[in-house]
């Protein structure tokens, strides 16, 4: 029997992208979706290209008394999201949310699959993770939880730093981003300001990236059930630039041992989803590309369906402790409804909620 899902905003740009990515899911099944407007109408009649089986889905209002499903995507924006996403986990449902607003908070795990799935023990102090579809079960049971995943230009640079930061122990990072228009949203970035352009300034985005990455790969303890994040000094400079989707990264690394076949290293990573053969879970997290003029978000970013991370351009200097290479990662899959589906399907799993 299939996990029964609710879509919250999924008229917008990343909840057209959960419906899409949801269809055929094995464990998952949406039946309700909300959204800020269009409330009491049908998802066909506002969004296009849909499996049939969900077309005919009624838009409810973002309230928790109105939803009935056993877990709850978000990919609200961040005005709203705090506030809506606290409503449904003190309804008692389990909230996985790509919206930053949670990801710093202590109770919060902050999720790459591959990167921390230990995180997720978390949860196991601050409450129960069941999802009962008994709605009366629900409101006996003490707190829901929230989930959530980074900010999509994290994504790519933790992934590609946790094989290097266990092996080699990264200390300091220095990245600059060419971030896809898809990542602004709806309606985006005006067109006359982004033609014919770079814009060299993303609001909050080079502080998230260097907050995130370090709670990402900081080490979880069973004995405080808490995490202390990693102390890598991380400085970013971030980028929109005129492409739809994929964002791409310049990575300059220095660590504290010497670095030895960072080629090797990135192509042998694997980890517990890829174990445990999660559906959404690529097979290979990382590919190298050997090519002088790889990645390139047109030609790479669909990767592993979207969902890996590819790497070129690895290169060290005279000293052996530092690296430099490219990484690019799809922004709305991995870096957002892909990435949130597999934190969903670990979650599952870990907790034997299947």
């Amino acid at each position: 029997m299939k996990i029964k899902v609710a879509i919250l905003g999924a008229t917008g740009r990343v909840g057209q992208e959960y419906l899409h990515m949801l269809k055929g899911h094995p464990w998952f099944e949406v039946v309700e979706a909300t959204g800020n407007t269009k409330v009491g109408s049908k998802l066909g009649d506002i969004v296009p290209d849909l499996p049939q089986e969900i077309r005919t889905i009624e838009i409810k209002e973002s309230d928790p008394s109105q939803i009935e499903s056993d877990l709850v995507f978000s990919p609200l924006p961040s005005s709203v999201a705090r506030e809506i996403e606290s409503k449904f986990k003190r309804a008692g449902f389990g909230v996985i949310t790509d919206a930053s607003p949670h990801r710093m908070d202590e109770d919060t795990p902050l999720i790459i699959p591959e990167v921390n799935p230990d995180h997720l023990n978390i949860l196991s102090s601050i409450s129960s993770p069941t999802l009962p579809s008994d709605l009366k079960k629900r409101k006996r049971r003490r707190r829901g939880f929230i989930v959530a995943t980074p900010n999509c230009t994290t994504v790519g640079l933790a992934m590609t730093l946790k094989p290097l930061h266990d092996a080699f122990d990264v200390r300091k990072v220095v990245m600059t981003s060419f971030q896809a228009l898809s990542g602004a949203g709806y309606p985006g970035v005006p067109s006359l300001d982004i033609q014919d352009n770079v814009i060299p300034y993303i609001e909050g985005e080079e502080q998230k990236v260097a907050n995130e990455t370090n709670k990402l790969l900081g080490k979880y303890s069973q004995r405080t059930k808490s995490i202390k994040h990693s102390s890598i000094e991380i400085y970013c400079s971030c980028n929109r630039v005129a492409v739809i989707d994929g964002h791409l990264e310049s990575v300059y690394l220095e660590a504290n041992q010497e670095i030895t076949n960072p080629e090797g290293v990135f192509e042998s990573f694997t980890s517990l989803p890829q174990k445990l053969k999660l559906p959404s879970a690529p097979e290979r997290p990382i590919i190298v590309r050997r090519e002088i003029d790889r990645p390139q978000p047109r030609l790479d970013r669909m990767a592993g369906n979207g969902m890996s991370t590819i790497v070129g351009r690895i290169r060290q200097g005279q000293n052996k402790k530092t690296l430099q290479y490219h990484l690019l990662t799809h922004n709305t899959i991995r870096g957002a409804a892909g990435g949130a589906i597999l934190t969903a399907e670990l979650l599952c799993k870990q907790f034997g909620l299947l």
